[in-house]
């Protein structure tokens, strides 16, 4: 079986890190990318430095990921922003980043990946969801919303890429200690986890579980499914 290539976004920092670490020791041709250098090097690692939301640039990452590998078996939809807000308090610029990044961002790298995978009529493709949107959490209007979008996309496109051999599903974590939490008030953050059915944090080994899950050759007839963690 050749070497599984596997794309992550946001690799820089955070759930992203972890993941290329993770994935690139068990032995995976990991390819990652977010807006700037990282300060790290791993075994069987490539970055490319781009917002994922820019089409041109992500064209030409993927023009060169068919260069080099000729093919891309596993995409992990990873990037990802939140901003904590009241609505009435709710920037248009905020706006626009969340839903550039959030659903712009997996719709262009989805198109772009199921055009790769298809030629091998296979493919696993892994987008991240959140538990703001079941839990209807306030001040995450529209990251919530940018996150449900997600999700509708998810099993739209399980339904369109399922003739290629491609899998589309995502996963829902519940807070992770990283950036993208840190501004958010600690009551708030102690307020989410009383709701979830196991009230603790969530851990990198949570969601790399999941994702093991979902691109496992066995798991091919797993398609358009989210797993929230914690029990929402």
């Amino acid at each position: 079986m050749p070497e599984q290539v596997m794309l992550i976004t946001g690799s820089g920092k955070g759930i992203g890190k972890y993941l290329a670490e993770y994935y690139s020791a068990k032995g995976y041709r990991v390819i990652g990318c977010s807006r700037s250098e990282v300060d790290f090097k791993l075994d069987n690692y490539r970055h490319f430095c781009l917002d994922v939301s820019d089409e041109k640039k992500v064209k030409e990452m993927f023009a060169e990921i068919n260069r080099s590998f000729g093919r891309l078996d596993i995409l992990v939809n990873n990037a990802g922003i939140a901003s904590m807000n009241h609505v009435l308090l709710t920037p248009l610029e905020t706006v626009h980043k969340i839903l550039n990044t959030n659903v712009v961002g997996t719709f262009l790298f989805c198109r772009e990946a199921a055009k790769l995978m298809r030629k091998n009529k296979s493919g696993r493709i892994v987008n991240f969801a959140t538990v703001a949107t079941p839990l209807k959490l306030e001040g995450e209007a529209i990251y919530a919303s940018s996150k449900a979008a997600v999700v509708s996309l998810t099993e739209v496109l399980a339904r369109e890429l399922a003739q290629f051999g491609i899998t589309v599903n995502a996963v829902g974590p519940t807070p992770v200690k990283t950036d993208l939490i840190r501004s958010v008030p600690p009551q708030k953050i102690e307020d989410l986890i009383r709701r979830q059915a196991i009230p603790r944090l969530g851990e990198f080994r949570d969601i790399s579980n999941v994702i093991d899950f979902f691109i496992r050759p066995e798991s091919d007839f797993v398609t358009g499914a989210v797993i929230y963690l914690g029990g929402v």
